[in-house]
């Protein structure tokens, strides 16, 4: 697969970052940490819930035993409470790629957020345009007087892709990039494509996990069945009792709990809603990085077979 957004004059002076990329329970992580192994590198997580603390069981974050010694980074970073984007997620990670490389070892990027990959592998810069304190008033007032969905339809009028990307509860995003349209005359696209002009900052090969839709469900079925067990319900309650902020509280196998704690379903069927909402998390991971054309699929054993790895089960 040819390096990513380099040039040839440049190769030899960037670092090499090799990223496993794909949906959830496809068994990125135990690849990435034989990957790692047999590289001589470091795991980079690329994974927005795994930056979490207290957040284990749930986030499905690899143990002391899976990660083989592994060094992992941007992993147990923040608290519930704290509030973390892929700003800041893209400076974090280029730090880490600096760090690891001048060391003379690979990072292998490991998770399943694309915005997260897309803004290393693309090179995009986050436009730092001083915000208009003004407008951004403005902008809130509206989202009060006439609601989220008044001003998320505004932005699908301004910048039909950026509205695409972001929620309309996302009130803070879907402000800032009204904003960044009326401040800039771009539209998010636009942004992102004179980005990708600045000088690359490293050579990525990516490689995605494609994996049956059958055998994924049931996988991630188990998965789930296997957090159950493994003490899911305590560990919500501790997050919850620590007042978490938006993200935290909005994760999948964690928000699914408020019901059940109020008393309104059973542990059943708050079992049966997480499958639900990590399947469908799963179908929308896989829409993201499949719109991306510097993405190599394969099997779990396909790739495998040619990075010259051992046959293991997957997590």
């Amino acid at each position: 697969m040819p390096l990513t957004h380099a040039a040839p004059t440049e190769e030899r002076a960037l670092p090499e970052v090799v990223c496993i990329v794909g949906p959830t329970a496809s068994g990125k992580t135990s690849l990435g940490v034989e990957l790692a192994e047999k590289l001589g590198g470091e795991v980079i997580s690329a994974d927005s819930m795994q930056i979490y603390k207290h957040m284990d069981v749930g986030t499905a974050k690899p143990t002391a035993e899976e990660t083989r010694g592994i060094p992992h980074h941007l992993i147990d970073l923040l608290e519930p409470s704290e509030e973390y984007s892929v700003v800041q997620y893209a400076e974090d990670a280029k730090k880490w790629i600096t760090d690891i490389s001048s060391r003379s070892k690979i990072p292998v990027i490991v998770g399943g957020t694309g915005q997260y990959v897309s803004a290393l592998v693309n090179n995009i810069s986050f436009d730092e345009t001083e915000s208009d304190p003004e407008l951004t008033a403005q902008l809130t007032n509206i989202a009060k007087e006439r609601g989220n969905h008044f001003l998320h339809s505004m932005l699908a009028e301004e910048d039909p892709e950026a509205a695409a990307q972001i929620h309309e509860n996302n009130l803070k995003r879907v402000v800032r990039a009204l904003e960044m349209k009326r401040l800039t005359g771009l539209t998010l696209s636009a942004r992102n494509e004179r980005s990708r002009l600045r000088p690359v900052f490293a050579r990525y090969r990516v490689y995605g996990i494609s994996v049956d839709r059958k055998e994924l469900y049931e996988r991630i079925d188990r998965r789930v069945d296997a957090m159950i067990s493994a003490g899911l319900e305590d560990e919500v309650r501790r997050v919850f009792s620590m007042d978490p902020g938006r993200t935290a509280y909005q994760a999948i196998g964690y928000k699914e709990f408020r019901p059940y704690f109020n008393g309104s379903a059973s542990l059943e069927e708050t079992t049966e809603l997480i499958k639900k909402n990590t399947r469908n998390y799963a179908k929308r991971q896989l829409t993201w990085f499949r719109r991306e054309p510097w993405v190599e699929w394969d099997s779990l054993e396909g790739l495998r077979s040619k990075f010259g790895l051992q046959t293991a089960a997957p997590k």
